[in-house]
């Protein structure tokens, strides 16, 4: 399956660049580029792209509230972020936009490539500088200190969600860090029809519909 995507950037030289290398991978087919928010909405309905890969910061209408917008009006389309900035605040307003992964921008074509078919395919996904950040949020920890192994997950979690059971929080720590449910399954050794059930509870209890929306939920 071809996946269409519309590549938005204000620098033309990074637009131009990501359209080029994009359109070498066979899968992928990029259907339009954008220089800012208001040209990506109106490029959305032209194009019916799979996946957009949307830049943050730019002049007039910016990456977030163009997101907000277009996965608003067209929810069956992937907002992929790449951008320069993984501060906690730029993760945070990217996912509660509606975006279904976070890369920055030294992230190389291959992963970018395998971020396109995640999210496209309704996973999320974040790069190893993004996870450490939500990993962080979620333990109570430093970025540094959420990427050693032998971190614990449980307890922050549990302080701000008494509704979560140990096993949910193990499993909510796991879907902010961009692992799928057979990652998760491996990683907690249960099956993978039982991860999503206990993903369908997590979500339930945190009201929210998505792995990017629960997110989003935790990093209020």
């Amino acid at each position: 399956m071809t996946i269409r995507v519309l590549v938005v950037d204000d620098q033309a030289i990074v637009r131009d660049g990501l359209v080029t290398v994009l359109s070498l991978v066979p899968d992928l087919e990029v259907v339009g580029a954008a220089g800012d928010g208001a040209a990506a909405i109106a490029a959305v309905e032209r194009t019916a792209p799979d996946v957009v890969l949307m830049d943050l910061r730019m002049p007039g209408v910016d990456g977030p509230t163009a997101t907000a917008r277009i996965t608003a009006a067209h929810p069956d389309v992937a907002v992929l972020v790449l951008t320069t900035y993984a501060d906690d605040t730029s993760i945070t307003t990217a996912l509660a936009a509606g975006a279904r992964g976070y890369l920055t921008k030294d992230a190389g074509r291959a992963e970018i490539a395998t971020a396109v078919r995640a999210v496209a395919s309704g996973q999320t996904t974040f790069d190893s500088a993004v996870g450490a950040v939500l990993v962080g949020r979620l333990t109570g920890a430093t970025p540094a200190a959420a990427a050693q192994p032998g971190r614990t997950s449980g307890a922050p979690v549990h302080e701000r969600f008494p509704e979560l059971t140990p096993r949910e929080a193990d499993v909510l720590t796991r879907i902010a860090e961009g692992r799928t449910n057979p990652e998760i399954a491996a990683e907690l050794f249960l099956t993978v029809p039982t991860v999503k059930s206990y993903v369908t509870q997590v979500f339930a209890k945190l009201g929210v519909r998505s792995r990017a929306e629960a997110v989003a939920r935790v990093l209020r």
